[in-house]
């Protein structure tokens, strides 16, 4: 059992920085896969990246490469997301998520746990 709190959404303008944190809680907690989706206004959750169990791999969606980072941090139980020169495209409510560590999926149904959410908003 995992539980999920994200912090640090807001309003941010174009171009601009956020950094998303997800305090993590509950046994097993290394063992997992966590990452983040995000769903914008009539739209279906969707697939932001995570990172591994060891905190030494990666992965994103293609319209965030080189613009958001992942992290990881153990003694802390927390998770981040790092989002630089955000566009209005990436408004939206972000949520942290786990699953059991293994192969890496898009899909939210591979995803047990979730977090509340925290909206992020892109001016232009």
């Amino acid at each position: 059992q995992v539980q999920l709190v994200e912090s640090g959404g807001g309003l941010v303008q174009a171009g601009g920085s956020l950094r998303l944190s997800c305090a993590a809680s509950g046994r097993t907690f290394s063992s997992y896969v966590l990452g983040w989706f995000r769903q914008a206004p009539g739209k279906e959750r969707v697939f932001v990246g995570v990172v591994n169990f060891s905190g030494g791999n990666t992965y994103y969606t293609d319209s965030v490469k080189g613009r958001f980072t992942i992290s990881r941090d153990y003694a802390k139980n927390m998770v981040y997301l790092q989002m630089n020169s955000l566009k209005p495209e990436d408004t939206a409510v972000y949520y942290c998520v786990a699953r059991i560590a293994g192969e890496v999926y898009v899909a939210p149904s591979a995803y047990p746990y979730w977090g509340q959410g925290t909206q992020v908003t892109v001016s232009s």
